[in-house]
């Protein structure tokens, strides 16, 4: 393949959410595939190339971002390729075409095929380009990932058994009807909450996967029953990127929200709503607005915001400088969560009134934890992190409440000891202490440290399954769902709390 016959590709990686989009371009005309929601990145790469887009493609219909491909084709006037067999409130539409297996179209030199691919949902598809007849790309969305694929557990419980079916044969389609040296584009894999595993790498071919990926290498019974079993949980707000992917997503509004002052952070921090504090754990540790939550920008910020506050609650940024902010407010427009109800820039000295002193969080580390655990062994450690995580490993004598079930849980907490929050790194304890202290707890210590250093601390480290959360249960998959697993059978029971 020469440079001049292959497409050109842009990827537009988006590292919070751990997904990419893509414009593929013949120089001159493009495809955009799978946009974000602020989409003004797409806009300033397609006038730096000096390219018309003439068609905006989405695999499917995403379960962990609102998309923008709707507003963006309808800006620019191109053909919108969404999957056939789905309901969307917008199908009617003159720009919007439902393409399945076989469909084809053009994009200046490029051609473009459509191939039907389920398994991560029932509708999805993959766009195969290619110029000149030569081997190009194809962009598999939550399909064939890098090493893995997308989860198959994410559209109906009922049906993660068939899709983890659908996923293999969708890969064996795949390499099966395009050449091997076609460079493999996913949109899910790089940190998302769509991935069966998480993916490292910046390209691929469908005959690297052919010896690497799983999907690939192993028989269909033996692949869906390590896909299924390594499956765990998912952020809660996916339950809310579907329905407003369907109904068509509006356009967003990135301005600044308006400042508020210290007594009006009092006042929103006493009716329930969210303050949050985007600095580092450390910083905020030091100091902070009493019953601010700590989600430190530089971690996975929106993953974990979006995942724990109770959706709807209004939320007010507070950081040290404005880009800190309106980076904040990017991460949220893309999960939907579409305006701030404020923000406050500085630090504890602009956002507390006169007179107010700033709260606290007590830090330490492994070692200090076991020491003072033995001093005084009432006091109660909970670790915080997701199924797998504890199963594979915790801190004999702990208590399994996972991040995403802290607050269902607080009545499981004593307030007259010290209660120790751990988890993987110190970034969701961070976030499960500030919750907890915005609670009312003032006995909470959060555990900075990595969970790799609890062992060399005296620590013991024991293995053991999640315990059930009712009678007959035994995996809790979400705060909405929960399934049972039997061994070697995959998922064989699923009902909705």
């Amino acid at each position: 393949m020469t440079a001049t016959s292959a497409p050109h590709v842009i990827v537009i990686d988006t590292p919070g959410l751990g997904d990419r989009g893509y414009i593929v371009h013949d120089g001159v005309h493009a495809l955009v595939v799978d946009p974000q929601r602020d989409t003004d990145r797409v806009e300033r790469l397609i006038a730096e190339h000096g390219l018309t887009v003439t068609h905006v493609g989405e695999t499917h219909i995403h379960n962990d971002y609102v998309n923008g491909g709707y507003q963006f084709a309808k800006k620019h006037g191109a053909t919108y390729v969404v999957p056939a067999d789905v309901e969307l409130d917008y199908l009617g539409e003159p720009n919007v075409v439902a393409m399945g297996e076989g469909g084809e179209f053009r994009v200046g030199d490029l051609d473009v095929r459509v191939v039907h691919t389920p398994g991560h949902t029932p509708h999805h598809i993959s766009f195969a380009v290619s110029r000149d007849n030569h081997p190009g790309a194809v962009f598999t969305g939550g399909s064939l990932l890098y090493g893995t694929v997308g989860r198959p557990d994410l559209v109906a419980p009922d049906l993660t058994v068939k899709q983890a079916h659908d996923q293999w044969h969708s890969a064996h389609r795949l390499v099966d009807s395009l050449p091997g040296d076609t460079q493999i584009y996913p949109t899910h894999g790089f940190g998302s909450f769509c991935s069966s595993i998480q993916t490292e790498g910046v390209q691929t071919s469908l005959g690297q996967e052919k010896s690497i990926n799983p999907a690939l290498t192993q028989a269909e019974e033996d692949f869906v029953e390590m896909l299924i079993a390594g499956l765990d949980v998912f952020p809660a707000y996916y339950a809310h990127m579907g329905p407003a992917n369907a109904a068509g997503p509006k356009e967003i509004d990135l301005s600044l929200p308006e400042p508020v002052d210290p007594a009006q952070l009092r006042r929103r921090v006493a009716a329930g709503e969210w303050v949050v504090d985007l600095r580092s754990r450390e910083v905020f540790a030091s100091g902070h607005v009493p019953g601010a939550v700590n989600f430190d920008l530089d971690g996975a910020f929106i993953n974990y915001l979006g995942w724990m506050v109770p959706w709807g609650t209004p939320i007010t940024l507070v950081g040290a400088t404005t880009e800190q902010v309106e980076a904040a407010q990017r991460e949220l427009v893309r999960i939907g969560i579409d305006r701030p109800a404020g923000q406050a820039v500085g630090g504890p000295d602009f956002w507390i009134e006169d007179g107010e002193q700033p709260a606290y969080l007590r830090r330490v580390d492994f070692e200090e934890m076991a020491k003072e655990w033995k001093a005084n062994p009432n006091s109660v450690v909970i670790d915080t992190r997701q199924i797998l995580e504890w199963e594979s490993g915790h801190v004999k004598g702990a208590k399994f409440i996972p991040f995403y079930e802290v607050l269902d849980r607080m009545g499981e907490l004593p307030r007259d000891v010290d209660v120790y929050v751990y988890c993987g790194s110190g970034y969701r304890a961070a976030a499960v202490a500030s919750v907890l202290q915005n609670a009312g707890f003032d006995n909470i210590v959060h555990v900075d440290d990595d969970f790799g250093n609890a062992a060399a601390c005296g620590l013991e480290i024991v293995s053991e399954d999640a315990p059930a959360r009712e009678p007959g249960w035994t995996w809790l998959a979400s705060r909405a769902t929960v399934r049972e697993f039997a061994p070697g059978q995959g998922a064989t029971k699923v009902a909705t709390k």
